[in-house]
């Protein structure tokens, strides 16, 4: 390679190695949401609907689309960054080390280790007669280092944040229902596992339920407030899909994060105060929002068990009133309230929520 000034900014072009807050933070961010929609997030659908319906298959299915999220999200990310084949078909591996061994922070851990990984693999793409055996090579050593020396302190800063969640939990159920709702919903936006967190922690009761309301404020906050510019599809994806499709625009303009996180502050203490929501199924399901609405499947096979456990007479219409009231009218009618507000004053523009196509 030349010594020459510039030359090195020449090779860069060539490579198509582009260092931008855009191309890292937008591009890659929303390409890796829909890489963990397509593998943990359908996975987890699957599996909830199969066990509900008693159809093991499904359950099955589920599984092996849960098992692939980290390879997923690697392989997404390089596809927006423009890796060549080589490079692609190797950050499945990349990919798979850096989730496992980033724990909770798996999917930020996969971000920040692909991008490095993919970048060096561009870097070497085609530069030898051996191409077939350097760029996998320098791809997978990159990627599986890097994951070695970052992914679990990745963890365990994400992990922290169930440090806060379980400080909260010890607060009165007002201020609980607030720190716990804004928290988990935020974690749940951002490219770490809400799921993984809650399940860790195993945040149940009325933390739990807390919790619900804070991933379902996010979820439906942010698919209700962007129908204007995504549709019914963007509706679908963000409702029972996931709001971390929306960190693209968040990183753009962080004020449109503002409508549903008010509106997590609002629903949490109505839940634990008011309805005394309570999630008493599986702790995963604290993280989940309306995701293949396992939140609420989660609430409800909770108020089975404590039927089962006696603690608990029957379902009441106000258990039912507080779900549907907690999980999706509130977050809807709140968080659009805010965002017009914010559209009024020219904090939120006009496609500031469009999804990527």
């Amino acid at each position: 390679m030349s010594k020459e000034p510039g030359s090195f900014k020449q090779f860069l072009a060539r490579k198509n190695v582009v260092f931008s807050a855009k191309r890292y933070g937008i591009d890659a961010l929303g390409a890796m949401a829909q890489g963990l929609f397509a593998s943990l997030l359908m996975g987890t659908i699957l599996s909830t609907l199969g066990q509900q319906i008693g159809f093991e298959l499904l359950v099955t299915i589920g599984d092996y689309a849960k098992g692939i999220c980290g390879p997923a999200m690697a392989v997404s990310i390089g596809y927006a960054l423009q890796a060549p084949p080589l490079v692609l078909f190797s950050l499945l591996a990349v990919g798979n080390a850096a989730n496992t061994l980033g724990g909770a922070g798996g999917p930020l851990a996969v971000l920040v280790v692909t991008i490095f990984a993919a970048e060096c693999g561009k870097m070497v793409s085609k530069e030898t007669k051996i191409d077939i055996l350097v760029t996998p090579l320098v791809t997978i050593l990159v990627g599986s280092l890097l994951s070695i020396w970052w992914a679990p302190a990745i963890g365990k800063a994400a992990s922290s944040v169930g440090n806060l969640i379980m400080w909260a939990t010890e607060l009165q159920p007002f201020f609980m229902g607030i720190l716990v709702s804004v928290i988990v919903g935020i974690a749940l936006t951002l490219p770490i596992s809400s799921a993984a967190i809650c399940a860790a922690l195993s945040l149940t009761g009325l933390a739990g339920g807390a919790a619900v309301a804070g991933c379902c404020a996010q979820m439906v906050g942010f698919a209700v407030m962007s129908f204007k510019e995504n549709k019914w599809g963007g509706l679908i994806a963000q409702g029972i899909g996931t709001s971390m499709l929306q960190m693209g625009n968040i990183v753009k303009n962080p004020r449109i994060w503002i409508p549903p996180t008010l509106a997590s502050a609002i629903t949490g203490p109505i839940a634990t105060c008011i309805f005394k929501m309570q999630m008493n199924g599986t702790p995963v399901s604290s993280g989940m929002g309306t995701c293949g609405f396992v939140g609420q499947i989660g609430v409800y096979t909770g108020w089975l068990n404590d039927i089962a456990a006696g603690t608990k007479t029957a379902i009441t219409g106000f258990d039912w009133l507080g779900l549907v009231l907690i999980c999706f009218v509130l977050p809807a009618i709140l968080s659009v309230v805010f965002c017009e507000i914010l559209r009024k004053i020219g904090w939120i523009k006009e496609d500031d929520l469009k999804l990527a196509d």
